[in-house]
């Protein structure tokens, strides 16, 4: 059987609780789906050559080593259309690659890397998150709706920062849409439209991933992922172009 490549943004720690549960969520849907997808994780200050995956997940566990070096592996998956997931610290990153990189907001910064910059597009949240599980509303026709098949998800979350609720709908209005609020409507999910499967989610859905019952997004983002290894395998027999929508 032929193997779709997923590589996870970030370093990896034994000892962070997230990390190992990322790489088994990956099993837990390639199992589901009957495929074999292999994760290999991706260290923020090392090169790597993107082109050989066929899927992004950007894990927990910022700030990162290098925080260049995730933004150039979010932007890779961006523009080239390859199936990407954000979590956690993937979904402030995924917001602040596209503040910077579309949005023309070259100063847009993080406050857990730079507390006192200018612009500040991902802060502190007002209450940190950490060990909560809250309920998260999604937007009708949304890939996130679609996944988990209803209106309403009860999601973990481990996380003490956000996108700034300054700048929502300055993003929403650039194109990286907020498809999934809180009960304060603050953003929780976010997805690209014109992307195959671009989606950012502030709360961590490998926390409730096991064996039998992958987590929904996890398991769509892999089958977005086996479905670019496809196309990839039968554009390749034919044509020597690029090999995955540009």
């Amino acid at each position: 059987m032929t193997t779709t490549k997923i590589g996870i943004i970030g370093d990896y720690n034994p000892e962070y609780p997230l990390h190992p549960a990322t790489t088994a969520a990956v099993q837990h849907a390639a199992a589901a789906l009957v495929e074999t997808i292999e994760a290999t994780w991706l260290a923020t200050d090392q090169p790597h050559r993107y082109e050989e995956f066929h899927g992004f997940w950007c894990s927990p566990g910022s700030p990162y080593k290098d925080l260049d070096g995730a933004l150039r592996a979010i932007r890779y998956a961006r523009e080239n259309h390859v199936p990407f997931l954000g979590t956690c610290g993937g979904f402030q990153h995924a917001v602040l690659e596209y503040a910077r990189n579309v949005m023309g907001l070259r100063d847009a910064a993080h406050a857990e890397y730079d507390p006192y910059a200018s612009r500040l597009f991902v802060t502190r949240l007002s209450c940190s998150l950490v060990g909560k599980t809250m309920a998260v509303s999604m937007e009708p026709g949304s890939k996130a709706a679609a996944a988990c098949r209803g209106a309403e998800t009860s999601e973990a979350f481990y996380c003490n920062f956000g996108l700034n609720p300054d700048y929502q709908d300055q993003l929403q209005a650039a194109g990286l849409q907020i498809t999934g609020r809180d009960q304060n409507r603050e953003a929780r999910i976010a997805e690209l439209p014109s992307h195959p499967y671009f989606v950012a989610t502030l709360f961590v859905p490998q926390a409730r991933s096991a064996p039998g019952t992958p987590h929904p997004l996890i398991v769509e983002f892999c089958r977005a992922a086996v479905l670019c290894r496809q196309g990839q395998t039968e554009l390749a027999r034919s044509s020597p172009r690029p090999i995955w929508p540009r």
